[in-house]
């Protein structure tokens, strides 16, 4: 439904999707609401500590995609390394680096950094790059939205609200690493 390969979908083509889509599972055709099979697959092949057969699974599968994105999020930072496309699209469910467009390196720190060159609003700055990872993540959790019951959402939002803590964390021990500040048993040496 996207137009311009920006990860935004046309407004009429997604309400005639979506109602198409209730139409054909009225009519017993499954259809787009076999989220929740696409998910348990997902799970069950990729997330190991997550429990397909548990009540909480979406949760869970939540839990550990908010974690490993603030690693992953956080070890970018750690070698300045700017995405340039941080859209929702461009973010794996595992956690893994995808779609090598305009990346780029810092030379020197510079949180303004962009090496997308049609990135003119300046969105996906190397600075703002742990605020897209919680700006998708919301994303994620919106489409997980309908296969939680309310406590699960309320338990979903709370991990989301984690994020940034998760993150910080994590980068602020590459950084005290990087500068010797960590010694054995990860004791602060100053």
């Amino acid at each position: 439904m996207n137009r311009n390969g920006d990860g935004r979908a046309v407004l009429c083509s997604s309400v005639r999707e979506f109602l198409c889509s209730e139409a054909m599972h009225s009519l017993g055709i499954p259809t787009s609401r076999a989220s929740r099979t696409l998910l348990d697959f997902i799970i069950q092949e990729h997330f190991p500590s997550v429990k397909v057969t548990e009540p909480n699974r979406y949760v869970d599968f939540f839990s550990v995609v908010v974690s490993e994105m603030a690693q992953l999020i956080a070890l970018w930072m750690s070698v300045g390394f700017a995405h340039g496309v941080c859209n929702t699209d461009n973010f794996s469910l595992l956690s893994i680096t995808i779609d090598y467009g305009p990346f780029g390196f810092m030379e020197a720190y510079n949180p303004d950094f962009v090496p997308n060159t049609s990135d003119d609003e300046r969105r996906y700055k190397i600075g703002n790059q742990a605020n897209i990872g919680m700006f998708n993540l919301n994303k994620l959790l919106q489409a997980l939205n309908p296969l939680l019951d309310p406590r699960q959402k309320q338990l979903a939002a709370r991990i989301l609200e984690g994020y940034p803590v998760l993150y910080y964390t994590r980068f602020r021990e590459l950084f005290k690493a990087k500068l010797g500040l960590l010694g054995e048993g990860r004791m602060m040496m100053i």
